[in-house]
């Protein structure tokens, strides 16, 4: 079985809101895809359609190139935490794991595997509902590796995990991938992404805002900026606009530059022997590139402090 996860056309309305609208995306083998928007967007609803809990109004959701429902061993096939609290509160860890393999025909032997493979050995025979949310992601990851399948899906991994426990999901995610597997990641912590995603599908109110590399997206967001510090800030201005570059002024000893590289802008300063005192290349962040891109598709916005925006 091919290792990809495939989104055509999707469509799907609950009553009169739409919920998500002729969407299209594709989740490669031997990467992360991280998969981002804001809330509401229909991540949970893509995400539920895939795994065959919600039924279409329109388009595809194909897992190795079938529907989730024609699968013979979805354990096997894709491996999925949708919910950290899916787990019986009064079930001991071992035992929920324990009742998924049996389910699907595996030995007793993967589920000490697994249990071990997430951290939770130590924890096997305590009772879900004493667990913090961190052990029920860890608990929830556990029950997706079950199949040890080609595909996984997670929704929002890191949530509730402690640093060392956010340190450790992302190296897993990224050995996850680095072994062949398509894994989809939805998740609001663009930090996070950063670190982990390879390539990065975001959406808004239903639909695809951009389905790019996440290298290619923060090269995008940078847009070719270059932040310079010169005590002679209106000589380096006149000097720098005159040779063709966009200069504003961001301090009163900081410019920002574009339309230039920096190479350049350093011969130039010193061929007329204009001090400064350092010069970078602006790098946007994940965060700084999805918020640029989900600015217009976001439903829910607080206002903004009064006196924002007003000259002190």
């Amino acid at each position: 079985m091919e290792a990809t996860i495939e989104v055509r056309g999707l469509r799907k309305r609950y009553g009169p809101a739409l919920a998500v609208d002729d969407l299209s995306f594709t989740v490669e083998p031997g990467q992360v895809t991280g998969f981002v928007g804001p809330n509401g967007a229909g991540k949970s609803t893509t995400m539920r359609v895939i795994l065959g809990l919600d039924r279409p109004d329109a388009g595809t959701a194909l897992v190795g190139g079938h529907p989730y429902r024609k699968l013979r061993a979805p354990l096997c096939q894709v491996g999925a935490m949708l919910d950290a609290a899916a787990a019986h509160p009064a079930r001991r860890a071992r035992d929920h794991l324990l009742w998924m393999a049996h389910y699907s025909g595996l030995p007793a032997r993967r589920v000490d595997e697994v249990l071990e493979l997430v951290g939770l050995a130590s924890a096997a025979r305590k009772r879900a509902g004493g667990f913090s949310l961190g052990m029920r992601q860890r608990l929830g990851i556990a029950g997706a590796l079950l199949g040890d399948p080609p595909m996984l899906m997670f929704d929002e991994p890191v949530n509730g995990l402690d640093p060392e426990g956010i340190r450790w999901i992302r190296g897993f995610l990224r050995s996850l991938a680095a072994e062949g597997r398509a894994v989809l990641v939805s998740s609001h912590l663009m930090t996070e992404l950063e670190d982990t995603a390879d390539h990065l599908v975001v959406i808004g109110r239903g639909r695809v805002i951009a389905d790019t590399g996440v290298r290619e997206l923060l090269a995008a967001a940078s847009d070719g900026r270059v932040e310079l510090r010169t005590s002679q800030r209106g000589e380096a201005m006149t000097l720098l606009a005159r040779a063709g570059a966009t200069v504003a002024a961001t301090a009163a000893d900081a410019l920002t530059i574009t339309g230039m590289p920096a190479e350049r802008i350093v011969a130039l300063l010193t061929e007329d022997g204009v001090p400064f005192s350092g010069i970078a290349e602006h790098r946007a962040s994940l965060e700084e590139a999805y918020m640029e891109l989900t600015g217009d598709a976001t439903e829910f916005r607080a206002a903004a402090p009064a006196g924002e925006g007003e000259g002190r």
